[in-house]
């Protein structure tokens, strides 16, 4: 039998296998998740959402920032989101590989998280495992995301400050950003920031946030060079505005998020996938009608 108070104990007092217990037990709904949740005590840890597309550095960015913060002996937490892989349900990368520099670092806790079918990267899971380790006293959370469809969008209902990360080969595709991201970032940078073109594209990044009459910061930074990282860190700490006018918006969000996932609780994917595999040997297969046998309640 698992004891809640001294996983809360453990998770209060700093202990990684404290820690990572508990989250293991919330991802996978052991018991005493439930509990365990209900009973957690949270403190105000800052939440930053890294995201942006793919190639973009983003878990190179995160290893020099927390290279930056560690030297000045803050406690920094990485939860890495991964696609999720269609056949086995895992995750399929590993951004902790990128990162093995802090493996032994007493102040950095590193773990993925597979994206668990949700779209744009943030989960239920996601948000019940950040809760867990807003718990455990580290100066700095950062989420990194896994950068498709509406992942800059979702983070947002998680994170304090939602950074995206891009590079100067987004260029042509400046204009094309949707003006619901310009609501969503609180800072763009622009990493790889000594390749051609990267002054030319973040001025027209400047010019468009300028457009949008949005207070954006715009950083340029090289990760892998520790380039720009120190000013980028210090936008970081900064607090956030404690009356936040978003956060019963990005709340609800959260709390749908969380709604839904146990509404869906009772769905098992694998036996969906091996009914939908005798169904398609079937000539007469038809999609919709195979889904009302498991949309009826």
């Amino acid at each position: 039998m698992i004891n809640k108070e001294g996983l809360l104990k453990g998770i209060t007092q700093a202990s990684f296998i404290a820690l990572a217990r508990a989250l293991t037990l919330v991802e996978n709904d052991i018991a005493p998740a439930a509990e365990l949740l209900r009973s957690l005590e949270l403190n105000q840890t800052p939440v930053i959402g890294i995201t942006g597309p793919p190639g973009a550095g983003k878990s190179t960015l995160v290893n020099a920032i927390t290279k930056h913060l560690t030297e000045q002996n803050k406690r920094i937490a990485i939860l890495a989101v991964d696609p999720t892989s269609p056949f086995n349900f895992g995750s399929l990368l590993g951004d902790r590989i990128r990162m093995s520099q802090h493996f032994n670092n007493p102040n950095v806790y590193i773990r993925s998280i597979a994206t668990r079918g949700a779209l744009g990267g943030i989960s239920a899971k996601t948000i019940e495992m950040v809760d867990v380790i807003k718990a455990a006293n580290f100066d700095v959370i950062f989420v990194e995301t896994v950068g498709v469809g509406q992942s800059e969008v979702e983070i947002a209902g998680l994170a304090d400050k939602t950074v995206v990360v891009l590079v100067p080969e987004s260029g042509d595709e400046i204009q094309h950003i949707k003006s619901g991201l310009m609501e969503v970032a609180q800072a763009f940078v622009v990493n790889k920031a000594d390749r051609e073109g990267a002054d030319t594209f973040a001025n027209n990044l400047k010019k468009l946030v300028y457009q949008q009459h949005q207070q954006i910061p715009v950083f340029k930074t090289v990760a892998d060079k520790d380039t720009g990282v120190t000013e980028l860190c210090s936008w970081l700490l900064e607090p956030t505005l404690a009356d936040n006018p978003r956060r019963p918006f990005l709340m609800a969000e959260k709390a749908l998020k969380i709604i839904q996932h146990y509404r869906m609780a009772g769905l098992d994917k694998q036996a969906l996938l091996l009914a939908i595999t005798a169904a398609l040997k079937e000539p007469d297969f038809n999609i919709y009608k195979f889904t009302d046998n498991w949309t009826r309640s």
